[in-house]
């Protein structure tokens, strides 16, 4: 896919138009016209050309990923990154992987989706009090973004925050990536400080900051980590359960 002539090609491009975006619509259309980061393009364009075997047949999306969920959301999920053969190839996070299945099968145990599985954009999969996005849209290498990425990616996040801020009540971070990103996005969406010095990412930990939604952390829901047992479906269930009660759905 070439860029428009209105794809946001730069960070200062991203800024702009993140900050003038009126809807979560209109957001979601310029993150998946967005080429600003060089590196990021040519993975999640390598990848959609060279596919893996499994799915050769398959048409990649190749392309960032907005967020998706409701827009008067009560809970947010922040992720990392898009999976390169999973939300970069089905074009929806958290779609079409291993992460996506042990995520969103938790999710309908918590009442928060309609459905237990998570395989393509067009499955029916609706969530409920719930928004999912990730830190960086774009697939990175070896899933790991530059910070040079994570901050020109940033604008989108912050004014995702901003457009479901009336309803938003708990975001909870999958890993530390996201626990970090989520420091600088409360700043600038929220106009608020968070303690000093700033609090460790931890399964379960919980930050209130006057002003701004609960932060909830939750180990991220990694092949690394669900099949070594580091994170199992209780706990994920125990930290649904806290964010629901945090945010008043329980």
């Amino acid at each position: 896919m070439l860029p428009s002539d209105a794809s946001a090609r730069t960070p200062d491009g991203v800024a702009a138009q993140a900050a003038d975006a009126a809807s979560l619509s209109v957001l979601d259309a310029r993150i998946a016209d967005c080429f600003a980061c060089p590196r990021l393009v040519t993975w999640r364009t390598d990848i959609a050309v060279t596919r893996r075997a499994a799915f050769r047949d398959q048409e990649y999306w190749g392309r960032p990923l907005p967020g998706i969920g409701v827009a008067d959301a009560a809970i947010a999920i922040l992720g990392l990154a898009p999976a390169a053969h999973g939300g970069n190839r089905t074009g929806r996070l958290f779609t079409g992987d291993r992460s996506g299945d042990v995520l969103i099968a938790a999710l309908h145990r918590a009442g928060l989706a309609n459905q237990p599985t998570s395989v393509a954009a067009d499955d029916g999969l609706e969530l409920r009090h719930t928004r999912i996005f990730a830190a960086v849209r774009c697939a990175p290498p070896d899933n790991k973004p530059l910070p040079s990425e994570r901050d020109t990616c940033a604008p989108w996040m912050r004014r995702e925050l901003e457009l479901i801020k009336p309803s938003l009540r708990v975001v909870v971070a999958l890993g530390g990536f996201a626990w970090q990103a989520w420091w600088p996005a409360m700043i600038s969406a929220y106009g608020v400080r968070p303690p000093v010095p700033r609090p460790k990412f931890g399964h379960g930990a919980l930050v209130s900051v006057p002003g701004a939604p609960d932060l909830l952390g939750c180990f991220h829901v990694s092949q690394q980590n669900t099949f070594t047992g580091r994170l199992t479906p209780a706990m994920l269930d125990g930290v649904f359960a806290r964010a629901k009660a945090l945010a008043g759905l329980a």
